[in-house]
């Protein structure tokens, strides 16, 4: 009997910290690198297949989540967001957190998968983080304030359960919406070339002060104790998945850009 209630409790604190842990949650994660995969050109999916040894963009797309229970990956937390001072606009990389951030984190994704001395293990690594800090570079709130730990301080009702405005961007919309990720994939807007090319446009930073520019405009529509739900969904769904389907695109760029 006392092995089984302790089973129990165990099963029921790891589903506490994985759900603490989702970014994007894990639906939203695999459905910006399915969109990601979609957009590979050929070298891309020729050298990533390799690196994988065949799985998928989506298979590890929540790798970098998914490590964080083990103490040897610790030190890789601070790379899954950025604070940039609120009286600052620009990020500066003398003041940029010694811990490193998820400018950081991806800039050393993408050196390490154009070093050609990495080994396979570091570029498989580097590769699965990558997949998924792009998805967290395009979750507003992980371009959040210091101050509130990028939303997670700021707790709302989401219909009738307790939760925190991060939280609701990371998975609660996503998961209320009830699709799976190939389906969120498949039903991103039908962007001419033209138009994907403007997605694709601009550098690192430029998307980071996108993602920073709307969590300000969503941090002003929000106050602890709101509560949220079918009228947030309606306005803000959309913009969920315009953001999934932003970083699906960028995520292509940069893989094909470094394997062009």
């Amino acid at each position: 009997m006392r092995t089984f209630l302790f089973s129990v409790i165990l099963i029921f604190n790891l589903g506490i910290i994985q759900a603490a842990d989702a970014d994007w949650g894990k639906t939203g994660h695999r459905a910006t690198a399915e969109i990601a995969e979609n957009n590979l050109n050929k070298k891309a999916q020729e050298a990533i297949e390799d690196i994988l040894e065949g799985r998928s963009l989506a298979f590890v797309a929540n790798y970098a989540d998914d490590i964080k229970s083990d103490p040897d990956y610790r030190k890789y937390g601070p790379w899954h967001y950025v604070n940039i001072h609120p009286d600052s606009k620009e990020y500066i990389d003398e003041e940029a957190s010694e811990d490193g951030d998820l400018v950081q984190a991806i800039r050393k994704c993408v050196e390490v998968l154009k070093d050609k001395n990495a080994t396979r293990a570091e570029k498989q690594f580097h590769l699965k983080m990558l997949v998924h800090f792009v998805g967290d570079l395009h979750q507003p709130f992980h371009v959040g304030h210091a101050s509130d730990k990028g939303g997670n301080d700021i707790q709302v009702r989401w219909f009738n359960d307790g939760s925190n405005i991060h939280r609701v961007w990371d998975s609660e919309m996503i998961n209320f919406y009830q699709m799976s990720y190939t389906e969120l994939a498949i039903n991103t807007k039908d962007l001419s070339k033209a138009e994907k090319k403007s997605v694709q446009s601009g550098k690192l930073l430029d998307w980071v002060y996108e993602s920073r520019k709307m969590a300000e405009e969503l941090y002003a529509g929000v106050d602890n104790g709101d509560k949220l739900g079918y009228s947030y969904m309606y306005e803000h769904m959309p913009t969920v998945l315009n953001q999934l389907q932003k970083g699906g695109l960028r995520l292509a760029k940069i893989l094909n850009d470094i394997y062009s």
